[in-house]
């Protein structure tokens, strides 16, 4: 087995004495002392060593023999949501008129959620903006032309069968005064997919430590540690497209595609002999 070897350079006298067999702890009145001998004594206690010369001790202390592997897991699952990001935008002589009709708007596209059924708490604000806008001569002065205002949103419909509905009631209701932002499949709910995407990743890392045992004509003992890294979820982009079957009242239909789910866990496994 391999080994570690560490010098110790060691007052005979001072060993002796921390090593003895009768120690008078009640003569110690300086508890750092105490606690330094403590100390001292569980360090050899864990260690064989041998006296060489000038009061030099040669310590050793084994390390345990084992293979550590990495392995990634993955499973591909079907998105149970939808994430809707849109803004709705207005602009106006005044910032007070376009923030006013932006407001409007925002609340069209708010009851179009709510006769969806779109929960609120589904519902989020993710900025509200009012600024200013110019036109450029070919001279380069500037002249303000008005204030456009705008207010996004992030919605999470979790009926992927009707997402594309959703969208278009919106489209419907605000008009041309909207811009979509984001339109993706999302997963919600990750834990089964993580549990099996973990277990997936264990089985590898065993079957590795198991081939580099085999390879090295040695038997596998019990795992040491198991560590896990950060979950990841690979999306397979779609996007909205029009339902060319229904002719003019094309409808919006969201293909919600598959996203990976992955694990990696790095494992190190003991190794023996067998002797």
């Amino acid at each position: 087995m391999s080994r570690l070897r560490v010098l110790c350079t060691l007052n005979l006298t001072a060993v002796a004495g921390l090593i003895s067999e009768k120690v008078e702890f009640v003569m110690i009145k300086n508890k750092r002392v105490l606690a330094l001998l403590l100390a001292s004594a569980a360090m050899f206690s864990s260690c064989s060593f041998g006296v060489g010369e000038n009061n030099t001790w040669d310590v050793t202390q084994p390390i345990e023999t084992g293979v550590t592997v990495e392995a990634t897991g993955s499973v591909k699952v079907t998105p149970d949501g939808v994430q809707f990001n849109f803004s709705v935008f207005a602009v106006e002589s005044t910032s007070r008129s376009a923030s006013q009709r932006a407001s409007v708007l925002a609340s069209q596209a708010r009851e179009s959620l709510d006769n969806s059924g779109v929960d609120s708490k589904d519902i989020s604000t993710q900025n509200v903006s009012v600024y200013p806008e110019y036109s450029y001569s070919q001279e380069g002065a500037q002249k303000l032309t008005g204030f456009r205002a705008s207010q996004s949103f992030a919605v999470t419909m979790r009926d992927t069968k009707n997402a594309g509905e959703v969208v278009d009631e919106v489209v419907r209701a605000v008009g041309t005064d909207l811009t979509i932002d984001t339109l993706a499949p999302i997963l919600l709910d990750t834990k089964d997919a993580a549990d099996q995407a973990r277990e997936n990743a264990i089985k590898l890392a065993k079957k590795k430590a198991e081939d580099y045992a085999k390879l090295l004509n040695v038997k596998l003992g019990p795992v040491i540690s198991v560590r896990e890294f950060a979950t990841s979820n690979v999306i397979q982009q779609p996007w909205l497209r029009a339902d060319a079957s229904a002719g003019e009242a094309a409808k919006t239909v969201v293909d919600l595609g598959t996203q990976e789910v992955s694990i990696t866990i790095e494992a190190r496994w003991a190794l023996s002999s067998g002797n």
